[in-house]
This record gives C-alpha cells, structure tokens and sequence, in this order.
C-alpha cells in the first residue's frame, strides 16, 4: 500500500480534531439574549465583540479591533401600531409576520389614520395606499404626493416571518409598511371597492454608528509562504421590540467555522502557511467591515488568499462557492480539499465579505450552506445542523493545510463565477 503524501498524511492527523461540539457551543453563545442579535452599533454587538476576541487570544493570536464609520443604520425602536378596518370590523396586524416597517419608510412615532388608496388610482391626499403587486416602489412615491403613506407586498418564509432589511434606499418622505401576501391581498380588495381604512406608525430612526472589525494574528508564514485570510462577519441584524433575531445561521455559523478552524490550525498548522483571521462587522448594512478592511490590506499591498464562510446551517447536497478576482489557485486548493473531505461543491452565489476583497484585486472565495429562516426570529441555534459546521471546518482547515507544498495542480470542476 501506498503511503499517504505529506499534505495527505497531515489532514489525516488534523482533520478528526474538528468539533462539532465546539462550534455548535460557539453558535449558541453568539445567539444569546446578551448579544441582542449583534446589529452593528449595539450593546449587544460590543458584548460579543469582546467574547470573539477573548476567545481568539485563549487561541494564542494577537488580537487588535478597528474602528471605521457606518451611517444611517436603520432601527425599529417601537413596535409599530397597526390596526385596519373595513365595514365593522376591524383588525391590528402582528408585527415581523402580517406587518413590518420598510427600511426605506419615513420615522413616524405618531399613529396616522386614513382612508385606504390604491396607488397610482385616484387621489392620494390623506390615504394609506396599497402599491399592487409589480408596480415599482419608487413609481408609488412618485404619485403619492399627500399621501398618509404605503402599504407594499413582502414575501414570509417558510415558518411565517417577514425577512429583516438592514442595507437599502436612504429614507423617502412617507411612512411605508410592509404586508405578508394573505393581508396585502386582503387591503388591495379593499382599496379597490372603496372601502376601508388603515391606522399605523412606522417608528424607524437611523443611527450613525460605529463598527469594529476583530483582527488575530498567528506566527507568520516563512519568508516566501502562503497568508491565508479566515473571515466572516459576526454582525446580524439585531433584535426588534418584541422580537428575538438570534441570528445562529447568518452568521454566528460562519463565525463558529472560523474560529473553529483557527484552532486546528494554530495548533497543528504545517510549515510555510500564515494564518490571520478578520471577524467583520456591518456586513449586514452593505459589507462595509470587509470593504474597509480590503482597502487597507490593498494600501499595504498585502495580498492574502481569503476564505469566507457566510452561513454554515444546513447543507443541501453541496457547499455554494463563489470565486471572485484572481481565484483561479484558491479554487483549485478548494476543490482539491472537497475531494479531501469528500464535501461535494457547487458553483452558487455568496453575496457577502468576499466580493469585497475581490473588487480590491484579492484571490476570494466565499462558502456558504444553508440559512433557513434567517434575518427572522426563526434563525434559532436548534436549526443549525452540526454536521453541515463539522463539514465545512473541515473544508476550510483542509485548504488551507493544502496551500503549504506548492500551487494546487488539481483542476477545478467548479469554475471561476465572477
């Protein structure tokens, strides 16, 4: 029989020390109620801050944060008011399913009652206007001058949950809200026969803030070695009045990932690899930790292989890969740590840290597995499948070990998705 190669012989020693345990320890703790969905800005995204660094220098990595501004993030600080009627009857709206605040819509605390419109339709002065389903946004706001404000159609996901928007349009003038399918079809027929009235507020101010990206150091590579980049951003979208968004998937997941592969490789890293790791902030409100971090490793012309990991819930069949700028060599050390691992990959989007750093000329990849119910209070810890994190460890701790001999020569089946 033959021996294991080198790089072989190593991931056969490494690769059992993956955890689940641990990771699936790591993703409850982000998802706690101190954290309070970890929006950037927030106590609770300070507090886990803290945590994730503590946990990276127990790893024995230099540990340092950086500032960098983030403005007008959005913030529902009141559970809006909503009660509409037709005939005698009347009904008030639950809010993040029925009903939620756009994150376009004005700041109005102040409840504002009107008849129902329908845009477009007549005059709008003093109504709340239902938009119908396929007219543009913009358009609606367009023809609403005078309105009370606007009543848009927004899909729930599978357990009922309106889906949280923190990146978006700066705020328009009007109060807008948010309807589930059933209640926009509901007031539209009521708009439409001339009956029916709306009563609502749309409490959203916008706060600039500040983020902080989580920077760690290990040894670094030999003169001539490999620098690999781990990173995922560690920000959600933070809770609602009334509502918990634990924010386990997107990306306490991805978070767990990293950390968890920093271990392994800190301990048992084979010669002539780097490692650092960049837990981003404010991904949810634009990517701006990565855009911010990516401008300065491009100042430094400091050029690092980047893995991404957005979201690390649930596999469905094979990990999503998205290679961006000059990825062509990472994406072959992937693919070849897929054969490793045997975790199939699949070309598909990861809209997330990793385009930054490509658009700043890096080679980046992003991975990405599963994020039912996220940006929603069912992005729950229960939810995220042990097996898909102890996967994608694997994975990542496999790349990386496989960059040290020499450029993958192993030919990619995924291709390059720019």
């Amino acid at each position: 029989m033959t021996a294991p190669s080198g790089s072989a012989a190593h991931l056969q020693a490494i690769l059992p020390l993956v955890s689940a345990e641990r990771m699936a320890a790591t993703v409850t703790a982000l998802a706690a109620d101190d954290f309070t969905g970890r929006r950037v800005g927030t106590a609770g995204g300070a507090a886990a801050r803290a945590w994730l660094a503590a946990q990276l220098s127990d790893l024995g990595a230099t540990v340092n944060t950086d500032d960098f501004p983030v403005r007008a993030v959005p913030e529902v600080y009141a559970a809006p008011m909503v009660v509409w009627g037709e005939g005698e009857t009347s009904t008030r709206l639950v809010f993040g399913r029925e009903v939620a605040v756009h994150s376009a819509s004005a700041d109005t605390l102040k409840v504002r009652r009107g008849p129902l419109g329908v845009a477009g339709s007549g005059d709008p002065s003093g109504r709340w206007l239902v938009v119908p389903t396929g007219m543009n946004l913009s358009d609606a706001a367009r023809a609403a001058r005078g309105a009370a404000g606007l009543l848009v159609s927004r899909a729930a996901d599978a357990d009922g949950w309106q889906y949280t928007v923190l990146a978006g349009p700066d705020p328009g003038s009007l109060p807008i809200l948010t309807l589930n399918a059933d209640t926009h079809h509901a007031v539209l027929t009521a708009a439409t026969t001339g009956g029916g009235w709306w009563s609502a507020n749309t409490p959203l101010r916008r706060r600039d803030v500040t983020g902080t990206n989580i920077h760690a150091r290990f040894p670094a590579a030999a003169p001539g070695g490999i620098k690999v980049l781990l990173t995922a951003h560690y920000d959600g979208v933070g809770d609602h009045p009334g509502l918990r968004q634990p924010g386990a998937s997107d990306n306490a997941s991805g978070v767990a990932v990293v950390l968890e592969a920093a271990q392994i490789l800190a301990a048992a890293r084979p010669a002539g690899v780097g490692v650092a790791v960049a837990l981003l902030d404010a991904e949810e409100v634009g990517a701006l930790g990565s855009a911010h971090h990516s401008r300065q490793l491009h100042a430094g012309d400091v050029r690092p292989l980047v893995i991404n990991v957005d979201g690390a819930g649930l596999l469905d069949q094979a990990a999503a890969v998205e290679a961006c700028g000059p990825a062509h060599g990472l994406l072959a050390l992937l693919d070849q740590a897929g054969r490793h691992t045997g975790l199939a990959l699949a070309a598909g989007p990861v809209a997330s840290d990793n385009r930054r750093y490509a658009a700043a000329g890096l080679a980046a990849v992003g991975i990405g597995a599963g994020m039912a119910g996220y940006h929603s209070p069912a992005d729950t810890p229960d939810r995220v499948d042990s097996h898909t994190l102890e996967a994608i460890a694997r994975l990542v701790v496999a790349t990386a070990c496989l960059a040290a001999p020499a450029p993958a020569t192993v030919s990619s089946s995924i291709g390059d998705k720019r």
